[in-house]
């Protein structure tokens, strides 16, 4: 996964205004079904992982989760806001996170 990559698609996403940053903001992005994608940091822990399955089987949307290599700090340099959990709200950002963070054995399969 390129990291140098990935931090810099979640800025452009930021400043088109289609990511949300934080647990509040993802949250509400899920119940309300415009989430495409949920980003989890390196460092996030496991109950709000655990958070965040539970209120996306609650939407029966199918929203990809997946976790990333940097950390909140990392992530608060490329966005502006320090969190653990993103979620991007436009399809097209959120294709083009997939690419970058699954394998090629994900793709293929």
């Amino acid at each position: 996964m390129d990291e140098k990559k990935l931090l810099s698609l979640l800025g452009l996403c930021r400043k088109a205004g289609r990511l949300q940053c934080g647990h509040d903001s993802c949250i509400e992005a899920i119940r309300k079904k415009s989430a495409e994608l949920c980003l989890l940091s390196s460092d996030s822990s496991e109950r709000l992982k655990n958070e965040i399955e539970k209120e996306i089987s609650y939407t029966k949307k199918k929203i990809p989760v997946r976790p990333v290599n940097s950390d909140m700090v990392e992530i608060g340099r490329a966005v502006g806001l320090k969190s653990a959990v993103l979620t991007v709200s436009d399809e097209g950002f959120a294709k083009a996170l997939l690419k970058l963070t699954d394998t090629e054995e994900e793709v293929n399969e």
